[in-house]
């Protein structure tokens, strides 16, 4: 892992900024669920994790509190997560087809993952105080990451979010100053000259319910494929 990017996770894992997110994850930690009483949470701000330098970046919204809060890996260890790596091994950015926990092997091939908000939030509502504070670490990232073409949003919250961190950065909406619009598959250039491509989230309430099917999710990746390989 590249030096600045090691070195932002260790301050994003220290990170102290949220009274009631640290609260939250530490009481979830506690408490635990049933089926994971045996295990150790991790109970705190979770890292990015991947390729630091990576093509692809991957924005979801947060923790989830007995996956990743659970696991200490963005995405391991829920349904959410299950979709996601069996999507990127299918088109060769993983290794394995599932993520379980930390030690379990896998490996992301021109990808980085981080999220708009490193710590689980209650009800997988983080507030807008909680999500400015955390823009400051997407931003860092999105400076760090140098390789980075396309970037993929899951979720209107990150994909606002992501827009959010460019403006702060200085950048205007889009290549043609254009406000982008959330929808599924759907790409925009951004004006760093990145393509920024916007999915439902593999969430349960997504998948569960047909909004997001695998085939949906799957055209995203081939999509960023495409992108890559022009």
């Amino acid at each position: 892992m590249g030096i600045g990017v090691a070195s932002l996770n260790t301050k994003i894992t220290a990170c102290n900024r949220c009274d009631r997110l640290i609260d939250y994850c530490k009481d979830v930690s506690t408490r635990k669920k049933r089926m994971y009483l045996d295990d150790e949470y991790w109970g705190k701000p979770v890292p990015s994790f991947g390729d630091p330098n990576a093509e692809i970046l991957i924005v979801g919204l947060a923790p989830a509190a007995h996956g990743a809060n659970r696991t200490g890996r963005m995405f391991t260890g829920d349904r959410s997560g299950s979709w996601l790596f069996e999507a990127l091994h299918r088109f060769g950015f993983a290794n394995q087809s599932g993520s379980y926990n930390r030690e379990d092997g896998l490996i992301l091939n021109n990808v980085y993952i981080t999220a708009v908000v490193h710590c689980a939030p209650p009800q997988n509502k983080p507030s807008r105080e909680e999500i400015a504070n955390c823009n400051l670490y997407l931003q860092e990232e999105i400076k760090l990451l140098s390789n980075v073409k396309v970037v993929i949003a899951l979720g209107r919250i990150a994909f606002d979010n992501y827009i959010k961190a460019l403006k702060n950065l200085g950048y205007n909406w889009t290549a043609d100053d254009e406000k982008p619009i959330f929808g599924h598959n759907l790409d925009y250039r951004t004006s760093d000259g990145k393509f920024l491509v916007s999915s439902f989230h593999p969430s349960q309430q997504n998948t569960q319910t047909g909004r997001l099917t695998r085939d949906m999710f799957h055209g995203v990746f081939e999509k960023v494929r495409r992108i890559l390989t022009n």
